[in-house]
Parts: C-alpha cells; sequence; structure tokens
C-alpha cells in the first residue's frame, strides 16, 4: 500500500477536520490549534460529534482521556459511546462538555502532597493542540484524546501542563526578541524537538524465566559474554530479517498515527535499536514519543519480542538513552539555530546561541535534576553515555566566533578559508557557517550539531516533557533578559548593535566555563569541571535537590510554569520513585539468589564435593588437585551469596535503605561469579550470550 495513503489515518488531523466539520468551526479549532488561541466553548459539541462519528467509522467503541502522569507512563480510563435509550437499546453520543473534561480518580497517581489519598478527585481536560488518535487491537478500537491532568484546585499532576505552560513562556519572550529584531511573520513561535529513541529486543522466551526483567526491566545479574559490542560489528549493521520484520510493522503503524518515523537501524550493543523521527512542534513531539513506546512494545510482542526501554538493561555493554534534539522557530517559521547567510540572521543566531550559554550555565544544576533517575544512574557518567557534569559543545568554528566576542580584537578567532571581516554584530558578516560546520561530540551533554541543540542525557524509558519544560523556561528567562536590556538601552537613545555588542560580550566573558569541547568522559575535565565551579550532581539525590532550591522556585514561579507546591510535589514523588525502585530490585534480587542462584549453585558445590570423594576413594591424590581449588572457590562464592543477600534482607527491613545499591553490586559479584563456574545446563537463568543475539531462524 501507497505510504501516503495511509498516513495519518488514524488521527483527528487537520485534513480529517476539514471533512467533518462546518467551514466555521474548522477555521476557529484550527486557529486554536495553530496560533493557540482559547478554544471557543461553542464548538465543542460540533467537534465532539464530528471525532465521535470519525472514530465509529473506524471501529471505536470507546473513548479516553489519554495523559501522563508524573510516571514517565501514559493512563487513560475508558468511557464507551453507549448511552440507555429507554428502550431496551442504546444511543451512541459524546457531547463537548465529555470532549473538554473528564474525571479519572486521582486518589493513586503520585501527587507529591498536592492531593491527600481520600481526596480522589481530579481532571483531564482536552489538549486541541496534540490531535486525537485511534489506538487498534485485533478486537476493536479506543479514540485516545491527548489531555492534561490536574487536581481539584488546579495543581498540575502531569508532565503535560507544565510543558504547555513553558512553551507559552518561551513563545512570549521569542516574539519580543522578533520585534526588537525586526522579524514578521505569522507562524505561532514555538520550540520544537526531534526525539530519537533507543531500546533493546529480547526473545519473549527468555524474560518468562527471568523474574528480574519481567519485575525491573534490566538483568539484576549477567555474566558478560565473551563476545558482545568489542568489535563494533552491530552497529549500523545489516538487520536481521526477524527484527527487519518487526521493524516495518511498527514503521507502518507509527505512520498510521501521523508518527513521521525516519530512521531505524542497529545500535552499538546487540539485540540495541535505534528509532527516529522527523523535527515537530515540541508539545506533539512529546506525545509522539510516548506513543512510539507503546507502538515498540505492543508490536514487539506480536514478533516475540519483549522491548526493553531501561536505561541499563545488561550491565558491561551500552545502555540506551533518548537523544531530545532541540531548536527554537520564530514567527517567521524559521530555525533560529539555523546561522543564516547576512548580517541580521546571523545576529539573531548569535543571540540566541549566547541566551542558550546564559540559561545553561545558570542553571546546569537543574537541567541535570531532569534526567536523574534510578535507571539514569548506570548510564550517566559512564563511557557511554554524558557525564553528570553539564557542559556545552559548540565545534571549532563556532566556539572562535564566540570567543571573538572575550578577545576585546575585531578579527580574534575570525579567521575563514572564505571571509575574515570584522565582527560586528548586525553591521558586518560573520564567516557563512555551513548546516554541518561542526563536528558531533557524543562525549557532551547539550552539543551543537548544526541548527539544533541535543540534550544526551535522557534516559530511554523517561518522558522527555521533564527536560524540555527546563529548557524552555530557562531560554525564556534568558531571552527575557536580554530583550529587556535591549528595550530598556534602545529607548535611552543607545545604538541597537553596540547594545547587543555590549551584551554578547557580557554574557560570554562571564559564562564561557560552561563551554568545552573536549572528551567529557576523562579525569582530566573532572578535575577542570571543577576548578571552573562546574557542578558534578553524580546520583539522583543529590540532583534532585536542585528542583527545590530558591533559584528554581524563583525561575518557575516567574514564568508561571511550576508553583512551590508543584516543584515540591515533584521533588517527593521522584525521590519516592527513585527509593522505592532501588527496593523493587534488592528484594528481586534477594529472592533469585536464594530461591534460583543457591539451590544451583550447591547442587554443582555438591556434585564436586562427591567427584572429589570419590577420587580420594579411588585412591587419587586430590590434595593440591584443580578440583579441589575450583571447590574452594565456588564454596567461597556461595558464601558470599549467602551473606550478601541476607544483609541485604537487613538493609531492606530499615525506613532507610541507603546501603541498598552497594549491597547489590557484591552480591551480582558473587552471583556472577557462580555462573562462570556451573554447567550451563544447570544455571537457571537465561545467559547474555542467549538473549544478546537474536537469529532470524527463531
Amino acid at each position: 500500500m501507497d505510504i501516503g495513503n495511509y498516513y495519518g489515518e488514524n488521527v483527528f488531523n487537520i485534513k480529517t477536520m476539514r471533512d467533518y466539520l462546518s467551514e466555521k468551526t474548522y477555521i476557529s479549532l484550527h486557529e486554536t490549534i495553530s496560533k493557540r488561541k482559547t478554544l471557543d466553548p461553542d464548538i465543542a459539541d460540533e467537534i465532539a460529534e464530528a471525532m465521535k462519528t470519525w472514530a465509529l467509522e473506524k471501529g471505536a467503541s470507546h473513548y479516553t482521556h489519554w495523559f501522563q502522569p508524573l510516571t514517565d507512563a501514559t493512563a487513560e480510563k475508558h468511557d464507551s459511546f453507549i448511552t440507555p435509550d429507554g428502550e431496551g437499546g442504546v444511543k451512541l453520543e459524546f457531547s463537548g462538555k465529555e470532549l473538554i473534561k473528564g474525571e479519572p480518580d486521582a486518589s493513586s497517581f503520585p501527587s507529591g502532597g498536592l492531593r491527600a489519598t481520600f481526596e480522589a478527585r481530579g481532571y483531564t481536560g482536552w489538549d486541541p493542540t496534540s490531535p486525537a488518535f485511534i489506538m487498534e487491537t485485533e478486537n476493536g478500537a479506543t479514540l485516545c484524546i491527548p489531555s492534561v491532568f490536574c487536581g481539584y484546585h488546579g495543581e498540575a499532576l502531569d508532565k503535560k501542563t507544565p510543558l504547555l505552560r513553558s512553551i507559552d513562556a518561551l513563545a512570549n519572550q521569542i516574539e519580543r526578541m522578533a520585534g526588537l529584531f525586526g522579524i514578521t511573520g505569522d507562524k505561532q513561535a514555538s520550540a520544537t524537538l526531534g526525539i530519537e529513541q533507543e531500546y533493546f529486543l529480547v526473545d519473549k522466551k527468555f524474560c518468562k524465566d527471568r523474574s528480574d526483567l519481567l519485575q525491573t526491566g534490566r538483568t539484576l545479574f549477567g555474566r558478560i559474554p565473551a563476545k558482545h559490542q568489542q568489535l563494533d560489528d552491530h552497529y549500523f549493521g545489516k538487520i536481521k530479517t526477524r527484527v527487519m520484520v518487526f521493524m516495518q510493522d511498527v514503521d507502518r503503524e507509527l505512520w498510521r498515527l501521523g508518527i513521521p518515523a525516519k530512521t531505524r537501524h542497529n545500535e552499538v550493543c546487540p539485540s540495541q535499536f535505534e528509532l527516529a523521527p522527523v523535527f515537530e512542534e515540541i508539545n506533539l513531539a512529546v506525545d509522539h514519543n510516548m506513543m512510539t513506546m507503546d507502538v515498540l512494545q505492543r508490536t514487539a510482542e506480536q514478533h516475540g519480542f519483549v522491548c526493553l526501554f531501561h536505561e541499563k538493561p545488561f550491565a558491561g555493554v551500552n545502555g540506551s538513552g533518548k537523544h531530545n534534539n532541540w531548536s527554537i522557530s520564530g514567527p517567521d517559521g524559521k530555525n533560529w539555530l539555523s546561522p543564516g547567510e547576512n548580517p541580521g540572521d546571523n545576529a539573531k543566531f548569535l543571540t540566541v546561541i549566547c541566551a542558550l550559554i546564559l540559561a545553561v550555565d545558570r542553571h546546569a544544576d537543574i537541567l541535570r535534576a531532569t534526567v536523574a533517575t534510578a535507571g539514569n544512574d548506570h548510564r550517566l557518567g559512564a563511557n557511554e553515555a554524558p557525564p553528570a557534569i553539564i557542559s556545552i559543545f559548540l565545534g571549532d568554528e563556532l566556539s572562535k566566533i564566540i570567543e571573538s566576542f572575550d578577545s576585546g580584537k575585531e578579527n580574534a578567532g575570525m579567521k575563514s578559508s572564505s571571509v575574515c571581516e570584522t565582527l560586528k554584530i548586525g553591521v558586518s558578516s560573520l564567516p557563512e557557517l555551513p548546516r554541518d560546520a561542526t563536528d558531533r561530540n557524543r562525549t557532551s551533554p547539550f552539543a551543537f550539531t548544526g541548527n539544533k541543540f541535543e540534550f544526551r542525557a535522557v534516559g530511554s524509558n523517561q518522558s522527555c516533557a521533564g527536560a524540555n519544560v527546563v529548557l524552555n523556561t530557562i531560554v525564556a528567562e534568558s531571552l527575557d533578559e536580554i530583550c529587556t536590556i535591549l528595550e530598556d538601552g534602545v529607548a535611552a537613545g543607545g545604538d541597537f548593535n553596540d547594545i547587543l555588542q555590549g551584551l554578547l560580550t557580557k554574557i560570554v566573558r562571564e559564562h564561557k566555563r560552561i563551554l568545552f569541547n573536549g572528551d567529557n568522559y576523562t579525569d582530566e575535565w573532572v578535575e577542570e569541571a571543577a576548578r571552573r565551579g562546574l557542578p558534578n550532581l553524580k546520583k539522583t539525590p543529590e540532583a534532585l535537590t536542585s528542583i527545590i532550591s530558591d533559584k528554581a522556585v524563583a525561575l518557575f514561579e516567574k514564568y508561571n510554569v511550576l508553583s512551590r507546591r508543584e516543584l515540591e510535589s515533584r521533588y517527593a514523588v521522584y525521590n519516592d520513585i527513585y527509593e522505592g525502585t532501588l527496593r523493587i530490585e534488592a528484594a528481586c534480587a534477594a529472592h533469585m539468589a536464594r530461591t534460583l542462584i543457591f539451590p544451583a549453585a550447591i547442587e554443582y558445590r555438591g556434585n564436586l564435593a562427591d567427584e572429589i570423594v570419590s577420587m580420594e576413594s579411588a585412591g587419587i591424590d586430590v590434595e593440591l588437585s584443580e578440583s579441589r581449588t575450583l571447590l574452594t572457590k565456588v564454596s567461597a562464592r556461595v558464601e558470599e551469596l549467602l551473606l550478601h543477600t541476607r544483609m541485604i534482607e537487613s538493609e531492606l527491613e530499615k525506613d532507610d535503605a541507603p546501603g541498598i545499591p552497594a549491597l547489590m553490586e557484591k552480591l551480582r559479584q558473587s552471583v556472577d561469579s557462580l555462573e562462570g563456574f556451573i554447567p550451563a545446563d544447570m544455571w537457571v537463568l537465561p545467559s547474555y550470550a542467549e538473549m544478546m543475539f537474536i537469529f532470524d531462524s527463531e
């Protein structure tokens, strides 16, 4: 089937709206979507009726307000369209009131104190800027209505509400900047986003025998095989037929949902893969990523796989993340992180770059907190993912231009193969920057990649909403500060270009410590970052404290993105999730060690002992034999296993259990060592070697 014929067929998009709505209602709703105007409540009933008609034609029997609570997952409560007609039959109805607002039970969602357990009322509200869609199964379909989720008093209980607030805050400042630069247009200023999603596939037959994978999403035990990713032969390699069939089904489903899936390939580790879409408006991109994760998992099940999004499902090899590619566009519809070819574009571009330098340096700690999770603690700082130290990579050519602000010399850093002219923003031309003027730095947490910034630290299991709430808000603050200085200076009779030149120079001089183009994985950088005064928040508990600092509260309240209570609630929720995750993993590990690993180990130890006794009975001297040495090693590991299991169980009885991660690592070392001794037919868990390699014959 031709892709163009079915792309977006399960989305109530602009094209579909045009077919199902009156012209007046269509124009009004289109204005709401494209320019984020307040929805006219008088048209809600007509929209609801059109949605219902379309959904019924698609086989839907139910509708749901699809929302994103503070769990990095999605949630839904399904209601059918049926209403008894009083004559023993039913009518199919869906009103504007039902479309605009739903009322799921809010008592059991994490709220961090915003809602008491006995206060059950919560509301979902339709987000018209993200189109409704149909989610299908073999037995029917459901109309999904992207929604916000709030408490009785309007507190945000979800990820979408603050994201929408931050988008508005950023758009307001982009519009101000556009006015100062004389930029006009009828487009809605916004941030744009492209989210690269990494994931693992494991054969379902192995997962059923791994209670750690089933309960925690990662392997708590597992000895790394002789061959894994050392030869880099899986990365971008030929995709196995079985996996390709799965990917083709994923793409087909995503395209039907209007999700512009563009790229698919093998990632670094065997059984690891990546999917990337085309850039979209940021709210839609976040929704589409959450939908993509659902499609990946459902399609994997259909193909006999389990799709793993944990940041570190296998120890000793690469984990998975999301690459959060962020940019902004103005009312002119242009990407403001594209350098441009004329002085005006150059000035705009450099102003945005300096705004980001100011924003990230001032709030690196808050940006780091957005990616702080138990799963991501296994990734960040290792030689596979950005470190916990936030820095910015600009590349050599752009760095030279930025450094020229600080040099005090007009021509400093401006030599180029094509041009060498004075740096006077908006007056003299800067060197033309081709789209890919920068190399890529995969060790940098926040890297300029030609026309966007790539925040590489988001975990594969996370929603990107949190990171982008912070990015949008801190850049809004920087642009606000820049615009205010420019407006005040011009009002006082100053020259716009001179004021801008001086302002950007000041920003670079005061915040250039955040710039680093080198290898972020080295010990030397850790030492250098400390000398520069950059925060190094290595673990989740210390990183999360940043979101309730006075600085963070002032920032988010100023732009009406999150209140102090909402920030405190998130701090409580994310800490609870972190501690709860560690406790679940520890309890699972201890149970597996006692009930699975220990019985296999003592059986093998008994076999070794019996063999030695038999040899001695036969008159064979085994005093110095390798068999006795092996028995000694196995016995030592078994005793370590029992000791560490008991210590974990004792730790779990405490209200506060900070020792869990270290004890789990010790238990893992004992178990993984035993796996190296015990015969495969006696080992009770599928091995890494079995799970990591997917074969077409399976």
